[in-house]
């Protein structure tokens, strides 16, 4: 399996929901399942039915996030020299070239992509346009909604 890029951020945010599920959720349901056991009969009974399903959407989760940090290649934007250049991990300002909005993001891997915060995943149309561009440059974005063009205003790396 290939590496995939994760910011050190979002390798952190991994980390501590995998330490959460391990310690707090993990010994919750099957303390949950220990009491419905103790109700009797687990052909009828809901509650063990409740927790057996959470147990295992829970070990299913920790699987998961053990094998996205085992294939992870972590990357500290700060520790970049892309001379400018918009790679993974930089802080991109733009500008709409029809509008003359102006927008800041954050290319990001898969899981710490969160549009509210201006975390764009590294595999967005947007994101795609932007790979490789300097500062100065016009990048085409071919979007569901349409194509779109906006310049990059600066580069940095946070």
């Amino acid at each position: 399996m290939s590496k995939v890029p994760i910011t050190k951020a979002g390798a952190q945010m991994l980390r501590e929901e995998l330490q959460r599920l391990k310690g707090v959720d993990r010994p919750n349901v099957v303390a949950a399942i220990a009491e419905a056991r103790a109700h009797g009969d687990l052909s009828e009974n809901a509650e063990y039915a409740a927790a057996r399903e959470r147990q295992s959407f829970i070990e299913g989760r920790i699987q998961e996030i053990e094998g996205k940090l085992g294939n992870a290649q972590i990357i500290d934007p700060k520790l970049l020299d892309a001379d400018g250049r918009c790679v993974f991990g930089a802080t991109v300002d733009l500008e709409d070239a029809a509008s003359g909005d102006q927008v800041t993001y954050q290319i990001v891997g898969e899981d710490e992509a969160d549009l509210k915060n201006n975390k764009i995943s590294i595999s967005s149309p947007i994101a795609r346009a932007l790979i490789g561009k300097y500062a100065g440059d016009i990048a085409e974005v071919k979007a569901p909604g349409g194509a779109r063009e906006y310049e990059i205003l600066d580069v940095r790396y946070l």
